[in-house]
């Protein structure tokens, strides 16, 4: 009978939109309409893109530099009221249950390290099919934001895991450089946010093209 291979990573830390989650083209658009609504500068598709994974005020104020300060609340409220529009359109990418499923059966705790907010990631995870999913979570409003380690460095002091025991999973340079400046190893995915050849000099182990691919690797090498 064949065995299961050992275990190379005792914890397995997954960004949320762009990497689990479809949302990027829906994220950039609510970005622009909502520095629009307040009359800054439209970043565009690659500009706004390239803020995901942040902390929302943090990526929204890198995106419209020219939004002066006493409109960021504002401009903060005109992203959440365009994104709730959209939040029923919405939907993990095709295979990540299967993934999640089979990484569980073979052990792995798995996590959650994204730039969203602990009320927006909570909705998402209380649904029926993800509910007791992960282990653990961190979101940017709960502690430092990416690129910031800070979150990798509290879920590893929460399960007891050494750096080199944790992967980190994502689509942006913000995730790889979060696992980089931890000490863990990281894996980077093309079909997110941010260009895959930006990923390079973060040294991720790979960088995987769809969530398939993605599970076939894990599957051989977590």
């Amino acid at each position: 009978m064949p065995t299961t291979p050992r275990r190379r990573f005792d914890l397995i830390a997954f960004d949320w939109d762009g990497t689990l989650y479809d949302s990027t083209a829906i994220i950039v658009r609510c970005i622009q309409d909502s520095v629009r609504d307040v009359g800054g500068t439209v970043p565009t598709d690659q500009a706004a893109a390239w803020v995901i994974g942040m902390g929302l005020m943090q990526a929204l104020t890198h995106a419209a530099p020219d939004v002066p300060p006493e409109k960021h609340a504002e401009l903060g409220n005109r992203y959440r009221y365009h994104y709730l529009k959209h939040q029923d359109d919405l939907s993990l990418f095709a295979g990540v249950m299967p993934m999640l499923e089979d990484l569980r059966a073979r052990g792995h705790l798995l996590a959650v390290a994204t730039g969203k907010s602990r009320r927006g990631l909570d909705e998402v995870l209380h649904t029926v099919a993800l509910r007791g999913m992960f282990d653990g979570s961190r979101t940017a409003d709960e502690t430092a934001g990416k690129p910031h380690p800070l979150m990798l460095q509290e879920l590893m002091a929460e399960f007891d895991v050494a750096p080199e025991r944790l992967l980190m999973i994502g689509d942006t340079t913000h995730d790889l450089q979060m696992a980089l400046s931890a000490g863990c190893s990281s894996l980077g995915v093309s079909y997110g946010a941010h260009e895959p050849g930006e990923f390079d000099s973060l040294k991720p182990l790979g960088v995987m093209h769809s969530v398939p691919e993605l599970h076939n690797w894990l599957l051989q090498h977590a």
